[in-house]
C-alpha cells in the first residue's frame, strides 16, 4: 500500500507553528520569571518597611521612657532640696532652746508664756519691791523644775499662796509661787524639766500667773535677778 505524499509546504507549516509555540512558551516564562522576582522584591521591601517601623517604635519608646525618668528625677532632687531647706531652717531656729534646755542644765520653768511684773518692780501689790520675775499663763499650766535638785519646800508660803522651793547643785534655789496644785513633796528629787505643779492664783496674786525667784538660801529676801541668772545658762527667756 502506498502512503500518501505529503508536500513539504506542510512540513514548513508545522515547524513555524513548533517555533512560536516554543519562543511563546519561553517569553510566558520569563515573563513569569520577571513577575516572582518583583513579587518577591515587594515583599522584601515590605518586610524591611516593617522592620523599620518597628524600630522607629522600639526607639520612641524609649526615648519616652528616658522623658518620663529625667523629669521623676528632677521632681525627687527638688523635693529633696526642699525638705533639706526646710529641715535646715527648722533646725537653726530649734536650736537655740534646745541648747538651753539640754546642754546647760537649766530651762525656763513654763513654756508658753508673757513676761509681766519683773524683778525689783515697785507696785502697790507688795510690801518691799518685787522678788521675782511673774511669767503670765493660764491657770493650770504644767510647771517644771528649771534645774535638777531636792524639793525643800512644798506647801502654803503665805503671800506666794502654793509655793515650792528646791535646792540645786550649786547651792542655789528655785522658787515658784501662787501654785494651784502641787506635784511633789519635800525631799523628793526633780530632774531638770520635770513637771512639779499647776499654775494658778493662790496667794496675794491679782490674776494667773507663775511668780519665779532664783535665791542663794531657801528663804525670803535672798532672790537675785532670775533672768540675767537663766540667761547666764544658756537659757533664752
Amino acid at each position: 500500500m502506498r502512503m500518501p505524499k505529503i508536500s513539504n509546504s506542510v512540513f514548513r507549516g508545522r515547524r513555524t507553528v513548533v517555533t512560536a509555540g516554543v519562543c511563546a512558551s519561553l517569553a510566558l516564562g520569563a515573563a513569569g520569571t520577571a513577575m516572582a522576582q518583583t513579587q518577591s522584591e515587594s515583599l522584601l521591601g515590605l518586610g524591611a518597611a516593617g522592620k523599620l517601623a518597628d524600630v522607629t517604635r522600639a526607639q520612641a519608646d524609649v526615648q519616652q521612657r528616658a522623658a518620663h525618668a529625667a523629669k521623676a528625677d528632677r521632681h525627687a532632687r527638688a523635693e529633696l532640696h526642699w525638705k533639706h531647706r526646710n529641715h535646715v531652717g527648722q533646725s537653726e531656729k530649734s536650736a537655740p532652746q534646745q541648747q538651753s534646755r539640754s546642754n546647760s542644765g537649766w530651762s525656763v520653768p513654763v513654756k508658753k508664756y508673757a513676761l509681766s511684773a519683773g524683778y525689783m518692780q515697785n507696785g502697790a501689790r507688795w510690801a518691799h519691791k518685787h522678788s521675782g520675775q511673774d511669767f503670765a499663763v493660764p491657770i493650770g499650766t504644767n510647771v517644771h523644775a528649771v534645774s535638777a535638785g531636792t524639793v525643800v519646800e512644798a506647801g502654803w508660803g503665805g503671800a506666794y499662796g502654793n509655793n515650792i522651793v528646791v535646792r540645786h547643785a550649786n547651792g542655789m534655789y528655785s522658787q515658784y509661787g501662787h501654785l494651784s496644785k502641787m506635784q511633789v513633796r519635800v525631799g523628793q528629787y526633780v530632774g531638770q524639766g520635770q513637771q512639779i505643779a499647776l499654775s494658778g492664783n493662790t496667794g496675794n496674786s491679782t490674776g494667773p500667773h507663775l511668780h519665779f525667784e532664783i535665791r542663794t538660801t531657801p528663804y525670803y529676801g535672798s532672790s537675785v535677778n532670775p533672768l540675767p541668772y537663766l540667761r547666764s545658762h544658756g537659757v533664752s527667756v
